[in-house]
């Protein structure tokens, strides 16, 4: 029987479920002798769950409880913005000297980018990263910077050889800006920028022989090395999709010779990632919870509003009423939203957070609703105090 079927037997309630997570989780750090954290997104929940500027408060919380020379990171992610991943990365970096992230799942795009940082990459033959082009989105449209510059380099070289400019460009190269491609160029050389800068200075950290002749490794020689993967890791021409997976056979083969821990090889330790990443699936699968920053003794929340969560709008609002429910214990709790400031709490709401974080009255977890905060503000087209 499988992990999935097995917990689906067992038919736990959400605190249970949350319970066992938590146990798993705590075993995965106990067997690494570090402390961990995760940084997990739905894949595919309608919500933000790209690496975004809202991520870095909850992060970075989750982050302050732990101590400690080194640490782990599982990392689930479809991507996001590689300037809030250099966040992330420049705080973790400068309080632990050792880092590992764990890929249970997926870590695309900016995620992939991320595990660059690490001094020791954790992945097993199901897990996958993904190209680290950049993606443009202009008029409701994305595209890879990198084929977006491959395609006009082809029109000029068209160009060039026949000294003709095909009609059919004309209307094409038209919607083109200079600050477009200039935007295309930037945002493809920030990508690569962050993969060599972070293989150098921490995955390459320790590489100090050649494995086949045992010369010593240059600073020279790691620049380089750092700078094929990179450059390996953007070519879209190469990868021909950005949700194509790089896979741990791809990143140890000879191309791009990159050392990955596979921990299926650790049985102990593969079976407790495997438990907490099925955990965290299910977690996603019967909750509207979309993002998890946890550790295993605390955590953060970001859920979706509840569908059907009516906002009144229009006219003099005070105050709004919402009942959130907590996707640990299930208990309800209303909150109060002051569309006014100085109104009193009514029916024994609780005020509306102004980190946007409520701690559940009943299992004290800790719970993201600045979704919820948006929804009701962009509804009442007011401020909430």
């Amino acid at each position: 029987m499988g992990l999935y079927a097995e917990y689906l037997d067992r038919n736990f309630d959400m605190a249970e479920l949350n319970a066992e997570r938590k146990t798993q989780l705590k075993r995965i750090s106990e067997l690494r002798n570090r402390p961990i954290l995760v940084y997990a997104s739905s894949l595919s929940k309608q919500a933000p769950i790209s690496i975004i500027y809202d991520d870095r408060l909850p992060f970075f919380d989750q982050l302050s409880g732990i101590s400690g020379d080194s640490i782990d990171l599982i990392l689930e992610t479809p991507g996001g913005q590689a300037e809030v991943v250099e966040d992330l990365v420049e705080t973790i970096r400068s309080r632990f000297s050792s880092l590992g992230i764990i890929v249970p799942g997926w870590a695309k795009s900016a995620g992939t980018i991320m595990v660059m940082a690490a001094d020791e990459i954790l992945m097993e033959p199901s897990s996958a990263l993904g190209p680290i082009d950049a993606q443009i989105v202009q008029n409701g449209k994305q595209y890879s910077a990198h084929a977006f510059l491959q395609g006009l380099e082809k029109i000029k070289e068209e160009v060039r050889n026949t000294g003709l400019l095909n009609k059919a460009y004309i209307p094409i190269l038209q919607n083109i800006s200079p600050g477009e491609i200039q935007g295309c160029e930037n945002a493809l050389s920030f990508s690569q920028k962050l993969v060599r800068e972070w293989l150098c200075a921490y995955k390459f950290k320790f590489w100090e022989t050649h494995s086949t002749n045992g010369a010593p490794v240059t600073v020279k020689e790691k620049e380089q090395r750092a700078k094929e993967v990179a450059s390996i890791l953007c070519d879209h021409s190469n990868w021909l999709t950005h949700g194509r997976s790089i896979t741990l056979s791809d990143l140890t083969g000879p191309e791009i010779r990159l050392v990955v821990t596979d921990y299926s090889k650790n049985y102990e330790l593969c079976d407790a990632i495997r438990r907490y990443y099925t955990l965290l699936k299910m977690t996603f699968e019967s909750t509207n919870i979309y993002k998890v920053f946890e550790t295993p003794t605390s955590q953060i929340y970001n859920f979706a509003v509840p569908p059907g969560t009516q906002i009144p709008q229009g006219g003099d609002i005070e105050f709004v009423h919402v009942d959130v429910v907590c996707p640990n214990c299930k208990a309800v709790t209303k909150i109060q939203a002051n569309m006014k400031p100085g109104i009193p709490m009514q029916g024994g709401a609780f005020p509306f957070p102004a980190n946007d974080v409520l701690i559940c009255p009943t299992c004290k977890s800790s719970i993201n609703i600045g979704d919820l905060r948006k929804n009701i503000e962009s509804q009442t087209k007011k401020h909430i105090y």
